[in-house]
């Protein structure tokens, strides 16, 4: 047995403040943790995107986002909260598949390792892949009742069959609704933009209720009054946010499977995030960070950038249900 070794620096007995280029890569550097048990907040990696209709690689997100991760600290400056005071929050693996070429096959292995995380008492803040994984992520988590949604994104993801399937990174959220997972009338969708084929290729979320904000009404009317109406819109039900990285303009994410030019900053997505504080937040995800698209690795930062903020309301939210 090797003697603990004695540190110059007492505060580096935490491995969160030792300097961030040293030890493993977990998420935001938080212990690695099989036992949910003695989790909170699950930080997951979901290293998928058989789901991708354009340019793959979301696979290696997760791994790239726990790498650039390493950069965010304890305490967000900007709100005072600190999510690892707040809750125990662990680093959980990735719901990775031994199946990823049968793609309904692979969906259902990572709703199963939901399904094993909801049941444990633990939310999960994470990492994909594309933008299919949401839908196994509220089979594990919503079965029991449909929760309401606040969705960044260029492309509302309520699309139908393509190229055979029903199942892809454009159209989780409707399969999600058919399901019973997502309430349209909780559901707002913010950032949509870019051009299309089929002047009716979102239909089915005005159709079914849902709020969708394009980019010109975002740019309009600023993100603080967006979001004011998103907080009426979703209420204090159970509530999931859903980051889409290609919301972001690929001025800042050029590495992702679908860019759309003239999105939002990552300033704007920040403050966006930061005022959902106080909604009864049951979790969240970050999606279609593609670093082989990005060889500065910034669009990974940005990606661990997001998560982390996403982190830090979910878990205020989770403590003060908790009365933490």
């Amino acid at each position: 047995m090797t003697e603990e070794r004695t540190h110059r620096y007492p505060e580096f007995a935490d491995p969160m403040v030792r300097p961030r280029y040293v030890g493993l890569p977990t998420f935001m550097r938080a212990p690695y943790e099989e036992d949910l048990s003695a989790v909170d907040i699950a930080l997951v990696g979901i290293p998928f995107d058989g789901g991708v209709t354009n340019r793959p690689g979301a696979r290696h997100g997760p791994r790239e986002i726990r790498n650039q991760s390493s950069l965010m600290r304890r305490i967000n400056q900007a709100t005072g909260i600190d999510p690892f005071a707040l809750c125990r929050i662990a680093d959980a693996g990735d719901a990775w598949v031994e199946s990823p070429y049968e793609l309904e096959s692979a969906l259902e292995e990572i709703a199963a390792f939901y399904r094993r995380l909801h049941a444990a008492g633990t939310a999960p803040v994470s990492a994909g892949g594309d933008h299919s994984v949401t839908l196994p992520v509220f089979r594990g988590i919503a079965a029991e009742r449909p929760v309401g949604m606040v969705h960044f994104d260029a492309h509302c993801d309520t699309g139908d069959d393509y190229l055979g399937s029903k199942f892809h990174h454009g159209a989780p959220f409707r399969r999600a609704v058919e399901e019973g997972l997502l309430d349209p009338r909780r559901t707002v969708q913010i950032g949509i933009r870019g051009p299309i084929n089929d002047p009716d290729i979102w239909s089915f979320s005005h159709e079914s209720g849902m709020r969708v904000v394009y980019m010109e009404e975002l740019y309009e009317r600023g993100p603080k009054d967006v979001i004011e109406e998103a907080r009426g819109i979703v209420g204090d039900g159970p509530t999931y946010i859903s980051f889409d990285v290609d919301g972001l303009d690929p001025a800042f994410a050029p590495g992702t499977g679908t860019p759309e030019c003239g999105g939002f900053s990552v300033i704007e997505a920040q403050i966006m995030i930061r005022a959902l504080r106080g909604l009864n937040l049951v979790g969240g995800d970050v999606v279609e960070v593609a670093p082989p698209f990005d060889p500065s690795g910034n669009t990974a930062m940005v990606g661990a950038t997001i998560l982390y903020e996403i982190l830090c309301v979910v878990a205020d939210s989770l403590a003060g249900r908790k009365g933490g």
